[in-house]
């Protein structure tokens, strides 16, 4: 009741909530009992009763779990179940949803199994962040496994077909009965005294949970964790789990699988390097075409002294013809004043003016002759001095004097910091005659005056 109110519930509502109760009540449980009304649909699943003397229950094994099984599930076999305990809606039926089952007699073995795998658990050995990256090429592999088996010989030929350049050493062990764990232990110790393994794979092939006993032996998962080299666990098939596929570094499903996992496929390597070499390529024209867009933005900027010399040339030429005729123009103004003072003098003759005049005409001729002398002199001065401060500041000026142009070798930038350089650079001089490249054996950053280190 809720408020004093009486809430009736629907059968769905009831059922959800029964659902939900048993769902979150249960965790994974593991039930044995007698296979009885057992079905075998098109769709693969697996419809059956579990029952003991006294009660039946339901059971659903569906067809991803189904198809793992090692062994066909019978009419009228004991069973040993794991799964979790739900409600079908539909008929309101408790019922397991089953998704491992073993034939009674091999219990005990999980059992074991379980309990060893939580305690390790626990122990932090499963844990992740303990886990090592295996090396990308690996120079050596040891592979711990019998040297008969399809394992052994499944690895080698993947290994040979991906990356045919390492070396392999074989541990030879038993993978099954008594011994078997401690041979693989004394096998991983072994490999572990050698200083050029890179890399450890256990393997064996597929089997029952009996067969594969041997690597969920607790000596070995710590002999495994206390490895210095990386261990791959190559057990079983994709379906089987032991203790050693939780423990090592890294699980692989087969042992082809593992072959797969420890080595790079050298055709893959091939073409990554391939692409590599077209990027690097189409990268260094681009670098290439972007140092030639800029050489050509500078050399367009860098001042060129010749032109400036060649305005000065005219320039000084203009000059020259305004002065001569300057010159020649004060001349004839003064023959004409000396043709007109003769005039005057002849119908004055003055004889002694007239030789006055005489001196004072040429005193002017002299004085204008020094004076033409003087400009001229004086104009060209100007004129010889600006071309030699434009010279002076020609970069082929600079060179003559002994200095030199650096740049960084391949990049083309202009040096003037001796700090950005490191010891096997490549730098490119640029002298008078010609260039030449060096490597940098010494950097010193001491500042200088007057071309003198201080």
């Amino acid at each position: 009741m809720v408020n004093g109110t009486m809430r009736i519930l629907t059968v769905s509502e009831l059922v959800a909530n029964l659902k939900a109760l048993v769902e979150t009540s249960f965790g994974t449980v593991w039930v044995v009992g007698e296979v009885s009304n057992l079905r075998m649909p098109a769709s693969g699943h697996r419809y059956f009763i579990l029952k003991d003397a006294s009660s039946n229950i339901r059971a659903v094994m569906f067809r991803q779990s189904a198809v793992s099984l090692g062994f066909s599930i019978e009419e009228g076999q004991s069973l040993v179940c794991r799964g979790r305990l739900t409600v079908y809606t539909a008929r309101g039926d408790c019922q397991i949803v089953v998704d491992a089952v073993e034939p009674r007699g091999i219990g005990a073995l999980q059992t074991a199994f379980e309990q060893l795998k939580l305690q390790l658990q626990a122990e932090g050995l499963f844990d992740r962040d303990r886990k090592r990256p295996l090396p990308l090429f690996p120079e050596k592999i040891g592979i711990i496994t019998s040297p008969t088996g399809a394992a052994v010989r499944d690895i080698l030929t993947v290994i040979g077909r991906r990356f045919p350049a390492c070396s392999i050493v074989v541990a030879p062990v038993r993978v099954q009965g008594s011994g078997a764990a401690a041979e693989t232990v004394e096998a991983l110790e072994l490999l572990n005294s050698m200083d050029d393994i890179d890399v450890i794979i256990i393997a064996r092939g597929g089997g029952s949970i009996e067969d594969l006993q041997s690597f969920n032996d607790e000596n070995l998962a710590r002999a495994i964790a206390r490895s210095r080299i990386p261990v791959i666990s190559a057990v079983g098939h994709e379906t089987d789990f032991t203790i050693a596929d939780f423990v090592a570094d890294l699980r692989a499903p087969t042992p082809s699988a593992a072959g797969e996992l420890v080595v790079p496929d050298k055709r893959e390597l091939a073409g990554k390097i391939a692409s590599l070499a077209s990027r690097m390529a189409a990268a260094f024209r681009t670098q290439q075409r972007e140092k030639e867009r800029r050489v050509s933005a500078l050399t367009d900027r860098v001042y060129d002294p010749r032109g400036r010399i060649n305005d000065l040339r005219i320039y000084l030429d203009e000059h020259l013809e305004r002065l001569e005729r300057a010159i020649k123009h004060r001349l004839e103004r003064m023959r004409m004043e000396v043709a007109a003072s003769a005039r005057s003098l002849r119908h004055l003759n003055p004889l002694l003016s007239v030789r006055e005049k005489r001196r004072a005409v040429q005193y002017l001729m002299n004085k204008a002759v020094l004076q033409t002398g003087y400009f001229r002199g004086r104009a060209r001065g100007r004129v010889e001095q600006a071309v030699a401060v434009l010279n002076s500041m020609s970069p082929e000026a600079v060179l003559k004097r002994g200095y030199s142009i650096t740049r960084r070798y391949p990049e083309g930038v202009i040096l003037n910091d001796a700090g950005v350089l490191q010891e096997g650079d490549q730098v490119s001089v640029r002298v008078m005659k010609g260039i030449f490249r060096a490597a940098v054996t010494h950097v010193s950053r001491e500042e200088t005056h007057g071309g003198k280190e201080i």
